[in-house]
C-alpha cells in the first residue's frame, strides 16, 4: 500500500502531465498559447471535478468489493459461520 504523499504526488505529476499534453494540442489546434492554456486548464478542472463525482458514485456501489458492503449483519453472520462456526456464534444477533 502507498503512502498518502506518493499518491498525492503521483496525483500532481499525472495532472502536470496532463496539462502540459492538453496545452501542447490546444496549441496546435488553435495557433495560440493563449488559447491552448485556457482549454488546458478548463480540461483539467473538468477533468478532476468528474474524477470526483465518478469516484463518488463508484464508493456508494458494493458490486465487485471483496465482502460486499451491501450484506446485512445477518449475511455477515452467515458467511462467518461458514468459515468459523463456534466463532460466528459470539457475533451472532440472537446473542446479544
Amino acid at each position: 500500500m502507498e503512502t498518502r504523499k506518493r499518491s498525492f504526488a503521483k496525483a500532481v505529476s499525472w495532472q502536470g502531465l496532463g496539462i502540459v499534453t492538453m496545452l501542447a494540442l490546444g496549441f496546435l489546434f488553435t495557433g495560440s498559447l493563449w488559447s491552448g492554456g485556457a482549454l488546458a486548464v478548463l480540461s483539467s478542472l473538468l477533468g478532476f471535478f468528474s474524477y470526483l463525482l465518478h469516484e463518488r458514485v463508484w464508493a456508494s456501489i458494493g458490486w465487485g468489493l471483496a465482502g460486499d458492503r451491501r450484506q446485512g449483519p445477518t449475511e455477515t453472520v452467515a458467511a462467518a459461520e461458514r468459515l468459523d462456526p463456534a466463532a460466528a456464534r459470539q457475533w451472532s444477533p440472537a446473542s446479544a
